[in-house]
């Protein structure tokens, strides 16, 4: 029962990664930081770990899809992100994607 556990604990992980991109893609339309995005996306039902997603906007960021501005005039610094134009065109491009994959298996689902 604890190796069929793992298993599934795996896949579900895998399951996700994926679908993490496109959710931090969409609420990164204007600027962000990174503890507000954990909340906003947590009040949406998607739960992502701190340690998970700052290395995740660091490569996306590295990728040309995010940029970065640091925020010094509050009380402590915070560093901001937001989607590039080409981040906007790639996030529209696998929003579609979702939307089409998402429908082809909830027909597979119900068969």
């Amino acid at each position: 029962m604890g190796e069929e556990k793992d298993l599934l604990s795996s896949l579900s992980m895998e399951l996700r990664r994926g679908t993490l991109i496109l959710s931090v893609l969409s609420q990164l339309q204007q600027p962000r930081y990174g503890y507000a995005l954990v909340q906003c996306l947590a009040e949406k039902g998607i739960a992502i770990d701190p340690n998970t997603l700052y290395p995740l906007l660091r490569r996306l960021e590295k990728q040309g899809l995010l940029q970065s501005e640091w925020e010094t005039g509050g009380p402590k610094p915070r560093k901001y992100y937001r989607r590039t134009k080409q981040g906007d065109r790639i996030y529209e491009e696998l929003r579609e994607q979702w939307r089409s994959l998402s429908f082809s298996i909830e027909q597979l689902l119900d068969e």
